[in-house]
């Protein structure tokens, strides 16, 4: 595979793949890979970001195809959960549709499934004019704390973002606005769980809506007193919630089913 990953953890245990959001890269499941240390863990960067900075042109479905791919080598049989965070859980979804026998659990977390047009037509031209605030230190600690990525991170988040040419950002954020359920979601075979934040906007939990009555495997729960960014908020609510559904198909008490 060209993207860039890595391994860690137990290399015999159960395959957990995470695919990080726009504007981050694999970094952002640090706390998730030390936790599951028991498990055989792979981040990877996603085309264009990261460490994958130079490969091809980013798209949701180029990136599902690539890793599907990548796990049907690797997987030997070992049971595969895929954790995929916004832009990460919309190839999640993709990669779900692609293959429906692939995955034997998928964690979507926010991801965004109604296109807006509107919004989409917005993007290069807006992009065009603001991208010179992206190098912009004290615009840049604004923006990551709408991501929740505190001083520890911001200086990996800050260097990425300052590499990022504009056509990519235009790239990854029409890729994210024009996004919506393809057709075969309906026939993945794996569980599935779907969370969005409760503090997420309209539109994320319309769209989480829309993921569970897409296909029955789903599961859909909103998580209390946070936005869109749960596995930065709070990696150890995170980190026991997916630990606890996969191996004993329970979830926290606080959070509300759908």
């Amino acid at each position: 595979m060209n993207l860039h990953y890595q391994e860690y953890g137990d290399k015999k245990a159960p395959l957990l793949v995470f695919l990080h959001g726009g504007g981050v890269s694999s970094w952002m499941w640090d706390n998730q890979i030390h936790y599951f240390s028991h498990f055989h863990c792979i981040t990877i960067d996603l085309p264009e970001q990261g460490k994958s900075n130079l490969t091809e042109h980013f798209s949701i479905q180029k990136s599902a195809q690539r890793i599907n791919d990548f796990i049907e080598k690797i997987a030997n049989g070992k049971t595969v959960t895929v954790i995929g965070f916004s832009l990460g859980a919309q190839v999640t979804i993709q990669m779900l549709s692609l293959n429906p026998n692939l995955v034997d659990y998928a964690v979507i977390n926010s991801a965004l499934v109604r296109p807006n047009s509107f919004f989409k037509k917005m993007i290069r031209p807006s992009i065009k004019l603001t991208f010179p605030l992206i190098k912009n230190k004290s615009f840049s600690k604004l923006q990551a704390k709408t991501l929740y990525i505190d001083e520890k991170y911001f200086e990996t988040y800050y260097k990425e973002s300052s590499q990022m040419k504009p056509d990519t950002l235009i790239r990854i954020l029409e890729e994210n606005m024009s996004f919506e359920i393809p057709n075969d979601l309906n026939k993945a075979t794996g569980k599935i769980l779907v969370t969005v934040g409760e503090k997420e906007k309209a539109v994320m939990k319309k769209s989480a809506k829309d993921i569970v009555s897409s296909n029955p495997n789903c599961t859909g729960i909103i998580i209390p007193r946070v936005g869109h960014g749960i596995p930065l908020v709070d990696p150890a609510f995170f980190n026991q919630m997916v630990e606890k559904w996969i191996l004993e198909g329970t979830l926290p008490r606080e959070v509300i089913t759908r």
